[in-house]
């Protein structure tokens, strides 16, 4: 997919793509240090419909939502033919009782038979993470497992 970057002299710069329907949409990384996410107008891709401020921490935990998305995505596709064997996303809560806690810790393989294969942090994939791997407010984990063990291990990272 094409990314057409912009500068914006005295502003900053903008980075944006054109979807499957015709819509432009990026973000704009302000001199400030601030980042904006816009979205064009149908009919002029040069007049922004719809703009979000976002805080730094704000766009990282949008790059890792989409991004764990896509992971997610196709690791789902990879396992369609493998019956019983499900992808799920788990989002670490600023009040998990694992936050800033090693990810061995929570015991998800021990205690469910699941398997986080892949942690999104800050727009960077951590792929087969090791137990030591402290788990950060914020993380999204990649998991593999049955239903059941995956249900168990979304209650194990909320509630211990």
């Amino acid at each position: 997919m094409k990314v057409d970057e912009t500068d914006l002299p005295g502003f900053g710069r903008r980075k944006d793509f054109v979807t499957a329907s015709g819509r432009r949409i990026g973000v704009v990384e302000l001199r400030e240090g601030r980042t904006e996410l816009i979205v064009s107008t149908w009919d002029d891709p040069d007049t922004c419909q719809a703009s979000i401020a976002l805080t730094g921490d704000e766009a990282v935990t949008l790059g890792n939502l989409l991004g764990g998305q896509h992971l997610a995505m196709t690791l789902t596709e990879a396992h369609r033919d493998i019956p019983g064997i499900v992808t799920r996303q788990f989002s670490i809560a600023a009040d998990s009782p694992f936050q800033n806690q090693p990810m061995g810790k929570a015991q998800i393989r021990t205690r469910c038979g699941v398997s986080i294969v892949a942690i999104m942090r800050e727009g960077e994939v951590v792929p087969s993470p090791a137990p030591d791997v402290v788990l950060h407010p914020g993380d999204l984990l990649v998991a593999v497992g049955t239903q059941q063990g995956l249900d168990s291990a979304a209650s194990i990272l909320r509630n211990g």
